[in-house]
């Protein structure tokens, strides 16, 4: 005879397996349904960039990576450089008309198109990385773009950054503003409107081609991004003075165009893994710049580069020439007005809390550096 222990195991058990099966066929009867909820997507994207700047390039396939690992491969972008599909600069217009449902790009390439594109990219003298992220994600950067963005059938999200960049090279020394008249200058968007009051004639040449036109002499200056992806351009050899700092871009957005109808299309699971992979993608491109620069800004200067600073003169007549800008775009775009003005409500108090503790030890340990006291191994 069995005790009632036994017994109880026994019942024990037999509930366990028949919960057990009834979970298991409940898994089973919702598998149609999950799956419907995350279908397979296969969309291309179209790069504004070469291959070989892998790091800026590098952000396209980064965020491919990150969605294909998300959704268990359901969810593929496919990524093309520059003049795969379309020129460099055609990039976000591809997006807009359904060429192709997402772009790598930078929105001041389509200034000429409107100039509040600059807008979620850079202007000149508003914010460094650190301070454009914290407007996108907490002072409605994001939300204050993509409204202006509906009307070219857009959805857009941050999709890297590379601090803040370097001013260029150039052919010859920049002394004074005397040596700004009449300088040809690879310089891009909003900034070449800048710059132009200044006495330069800007030209808007994509990446790939800024090497051939300084060799040539068609331009005489071109900026780029910053020391890691100049050096792969070899910029040194045919235009040696490198100034800094990049003025016109102290933290320019690299984001990702997603045509609305295609982003519409999308479950909301999808689209939050998408919002989930840009941020991941926007922060880490800015971590290896910042990791890659100081050594390739070594390398640079060990292989010819001259490196300069602007001088006060020039710095304070590209302040004046920017604010002189913005009134006169303000006045002619109500996009751009609205977008700007709620930039400059979040870099006042930026700057001056910056005064503070950060400022404030980065100075310090410069010091120490040009000192010696930065002492390995101590």
């Amino acid at each position: 005879m069995k005790d009632s222990k036994t017994l109880g195991r026994r019942s024990f058990l037999t509930r366990a397996s028949i919960g057990g099966a009834a979970a298991a066929a409940g898994g089973v009867l919702a598998a149609p349904a999950l799956a419907q909820e995350a279908p397979q997507i296969n969309w291309r994207l179209a790069s504004s960039f070469p291959k070989s700047l892998d790091t800026i390039y590098g952000g396209g396939e980064e965020l491919a990576q990150r969605l294909s690992e998300a959704t268990d491969g359901r969810f593929q972008i496919q990524v093309f450089s520059a003049g795969e599909i379309v020129p460099g600069l055609d990039a976000i217009n591809a997006a807009t008309d359904g060429t192709v449902e997402c772009a790598h790009s930078v929105g001041y390439y389509n200034w000429g198109k409107d100039p509040a594109f600059a807008c979620g990219a850079d202007l000149p003298f508003t914010f460094s990385a650190r301070s454009k992220a914290a407007f996108n994600y907490h002072g409605g950067g994001i939300e204050n773009y993509n409204t202006f963005l509906e009307q070219y059938n857009l959805v857009s999200y941050p999709g890297g950054n590379t601090g803040t960049q370097m001013g260029g090279w150039y052919r010859k020394e920049i002394n004074s503003l005397t040596d700004l008249q009449g300088l040809k200058m690879r310089i891009s968007g909003l900034a070449g409107r800048v710059v132009e009051k200044m006495g330069v004639v800007p030209q808007q040449i994509a990446g790939g081609d800024i090497y051939p036109s300084l060799e040539r002499g068609t331009i005489d200056a071109a900026e780029w991004v910053g020391p890691y992806d100049d050096s792969k351009l070899g910029f040194q050899k045919v235009a040696p003075y490198y100034y800094y700092p990049g003025f016109w871009e102290g933290g320019p957005t690299v984001s990702f165009f997603v045509n609305k109808g295609q982003w519409d299309s999308l479950p909301e699971t999808y689209k939050s893994l998408f919002r989930t992979a840009a941020q991941a993608t926007d922060q880490n491109m800015l971590a290896k710049y910042d990791y890659l620069n100081p050594t390739a800004l070594k390398e640079l200067v060990g292989s010819g580069a001259q490196l300069r600073s602007f001088s006060e003169e020039i710095l304070v007549a590209a302040y004046a020439a920017a604010n002189e800008v913005y009134a006169e775009v303000s006045a002619e775009n109500e996009s751009f007005k609205t977008q700007y003005e709620a930039m400059l409500q979040f870099r006042d108090d930026w700057y001056l809390y910056q005064q503070t503790a950060e400022y404030t030890f980065d100075t310090f340990m410069m010091i120490q550096q040009r000192n010696g006291g930065l002492v390995q191994g101590g």
